[in-house]
């Protein structure tokens, strides 16, 4: 499907004007950033680039995209001739899919004419918005998880497809270990997985043909869904029954029972001793029912035995915070060769933008390497990790500190250069390695649930001086 015109109409009636004002070509910066780390958490995961990359590969407007246009009486003739021939002409960079991101730093950049820049806002926004808040989740329940595996199991409470088919993507970044989701497993090769449903029991006369007949169909994964009537009278006797008349005489010792309901700890600490005594010590227990990162780690604080999660609508919807609040704005124009730096102003100080072209760097220890802050320079700058290097907090400007022994690394790789594809995108088992690597750089303090550390995201003290003129200037 060509997404071209996924797009708010507001792009389209600015770029009409930039088009008439003659102001279209006009060089401008944008960056996305956001401001506040869904489920007040301490670090989000950037994901949603590669399908970023597949919108802007195949920009192009259709003659019916043309006609539309012009159906609505508002948009000049030479504007739409300029759209029929449109072709793509912008620098873009972004953070890699995986890496920690953390708010006011930018995470992707356009650089480009003014009117084909300001028309990827939408997309931008849409497709990194989603995926990030996915694999932000997800990244929390999996942490909570304590190395457990976890399923992504909410296809069916998705916001819609692409929210199953994308969401599972994303989730996958964020370290689940597969998904329900038949066709993102034929799409971006999340392993698909999956049991059974109470519906397959119910429709045997007994609870014991149910099972039995499942495992003569996959007796090498075989995990029985064990509460359609009763956990311990009637779902883990018959399971045990059928590992041990058709299961044991085949030499399988994998396999498992799922519950969906009840007091999860108490039946999971039962349902271990039960299968223990019976000498089924290797059959693990998969628990589903709306999980999410709190209920895991309350049930695994009360002892609950369970060797993996199947999570679902809380992780696919992000229900506790549904919203990732990336933001689009311009942050500098290029006149006479010179880039000018633009600041939004707000009477909401957390609303008032960082200006001009920016590099986002990523300080880490050389003695324990773990990250230590993220700066904010201009494009321009460069940071000697064989020196001294100061950071200061750019709201308090007293709080400073001086770092030594460390090293750098630029957050951002290129994506485009003057329209032409530069990056090719890594595989998503790499991603999600290479997540779980770079999770791996930020402090315990700062992965807290609760009251999480906050991370520092500093400025140049040459950033810092062009966003205070900016601000004084307007102010005198």
């Amino acid at each position: 499907m060509n997404h071209t015109m996924l797009t708010d109409f507001y792009e389209l009636t600015m770029a009409n004007g930039y088009f008439r004002e003659g102001i279209g070509d006009k060089i401008a910066y944008f960056d996305m950033f956001f401001r506040n780390v869904p489920d007040m958490g301490g670090f989000a995961i950037m994901a949603g680039v590669e399908q970023l990359i597949e919108y802007m590969n195949n920009l192009k407007f259709n003659d019916a995209d043309i006609d539309y246009l012009r159906s609505k009486g508002i948009f000049d003739e030479a504007f739409l001739d300029y759209l029929k021939n449109f072709k793509f002409e912008c620098d873009v960079w972004a953070i890699p899919e995986g890496t920690p991101i953390f708010p006011n730093e930018p995470i992707v950049t356009v650089r480009g004419p003014l009117l084909q820049a300001q028309f990827l806002e939408t997309m931008v926004l849409l497709t990194v918005n989603h995926q990030s808040l996915i694999a932000t989740k997800s990244n929390r329940i999996v942490r909570a998880a304590g190395g457990r595996p976890v399923m992504e199991f909410g296809s069916r409470r998705a916001q819609g497809y692409d929210g199953a088919i994308y969401g599972a993507r994303a989730a996958y970044i964020g370290g689940v270990c597969g998904t329900a989701c038949t066709i993102s497993d034929q799409m971006f090769s999340v392993p698909a997985l999956g049991t059974m449903a109470h519906s397959w029991v119910q429709s045997f006369e007994s609870e014991y043909e149910a099972f039995a007949a499942y495992a003569k169909c996959y007796p090498d994964n075989c995990v029985l869904l064990i509460d359609t009537y009763n956990v311990l009278k009637s779902g883990l006797p018959n399971a045990i029954r059928v590992f041990n008349d058709v299961l044991k005489p085949l030499g399988i010792t994998n396999c498992g029972i799922r519950i969906d309901s009840g007091d999860i700890t108490y039946l999971t600490r039962k349902c271990r001793k039960i299968l223990d005594e019976a000498g089924w010590e290797s059959a693990k227990i998969v628990i589903s029912n709306s999980l999410d990162e709190y209920i895991i780690g309350d049930i695994l604080r009360q002892g609950a035995c369970i060797d993996s999660f199947g999570v679902g609508e809380r992780l696919i919807t992000s229900r506790s915070e549904p919203v990732f609040g990336g933001v689009y704005k311009l942050v500098a124009v290029e006149e006479d060769d010179r880039i000018i730096p633009k600041i939004k102003i707000s009477e909401n100080v957390s609303k008032i933008t960082t200006p001009y072209f920016k590099t986002p760097y990523r300080l880490f220890s050389k003695e324990t390497g773990m990250a230590i802050a993220d700066v904010l320079t201009t494009y321009d700058e460069k940071i000697d990790e064989n020196g001294e290097y100061e950071i200061f907090d750019p709201s308090n400007t007293w709080k400073r500190k001086t770092l030594t022994n460390f090293e750098v690394r630029p957050l951002q790789v290129q994506l485009y250069d003057k329209g032409k594809c530069v990056y090719e995108s890594p595989s998503l088992d790499e991603i999600k390695k290479y997540c779980e690597k770079e999770v791996a750089t930020i402090w315990d303090e700062v992965k807290r649930f609760e009251n999480p550390h906050e991370y520092y995201v500093d400025m140049s003290q040459k950033l810092w001086d062009i966003r205070y003129e900016l601000l004084a200037g307007y102010n005198s």
